[in-house]
């Protein structure tokens, strides 16, 4: 019993790797894509509520790291028009792809336990994305949508979360906050995708 608690002791204080690895997932408590609807013209949108991905981190001296991550995420939108002539509705879905850099500070503590905090910029990526319009008398399919005003956008991130240190393994719950500075998509009072995104993310590493 004395060997293995020796040896869990001291797995637990080793110095950390300067590289490490692993898995970072959880939950927008935002929508990326805000919509309205009015008579006649309605617009309605659905986010799946995960996103996931890799993630690496560059550990420095002195508490700063450099965390690396790439976060995935589908949504859909859908346009209904009964006042267009002949009436119809489009269905546009897409992957996105987010690529997060961020300079982490972790404040010193004796504990397991230790608060951090980070900020960055994200890039951000529509792929794949398609449109089908339909009428009641055509049909037609496009990877250029009218609403569609860019497909890459770049953005300002903050993060604040727990690092939670068990012998190789680092768990990592956080809030992060990105602002776009321009939006993928946008349709005048009808449908915008949002420039202010929460998350709220659990990160893994070995």
């Amino acid at each position: 019993m004395r060997p293995l608690f020796l040896f869990l002791l001291g797995a637990a204080v080793l110095p950390a790797q300067p590289v490490s690895f692993g898995v970072k997932g959880g939950v927008p408590l935002n929508d990326f894509i805000d919509t309205v609807s009015s008579p006649g013209l309605s617009a309605f949108s659905q986010t799946k509520r995960f996103i996931v991905g890799p993630m690496f981190e560059l550990h420095l001296p002195w508490g700063f790291s450099v965390e690396a991550d790439a976060l995935y995420r589908h949504f859909n939108y859908q346009i209904d028009s009964t006042r267009a002539t002949p009436p119809g509705n489009s269905n546009a879905s897409s992957n996105d792809w987010e690529f997060p850099i961020l300079l982490k500070y972790r404040f010193a503590s004796h504990a397991f336990v230790r608060p951090y905090v980070g900020a960055g910029v994200s890039f951000d990526t529509l792929q794949g994305l398609t449109e089908t319009i339909s009428t009641t008398v055509s049909s037609s399919t496009t990877s250029s949508p009218g609403e569609l005003k860019n497909s890459t956008t770049i953005g300002g991130v903050i993060d604040a979360g727990l690092d939670m240190h068990f012998l190789f393994l680092h768990i990592e719950p956080e809030l992060r906050y990105t602002r776009w500075t321009s939006q993928h998509l946008t349709f005048p009072n009808l449908l915008n995708s949002n420039q202010n995104q929460a998350e709220f993310l659990v990160g893994i590493t070995f």
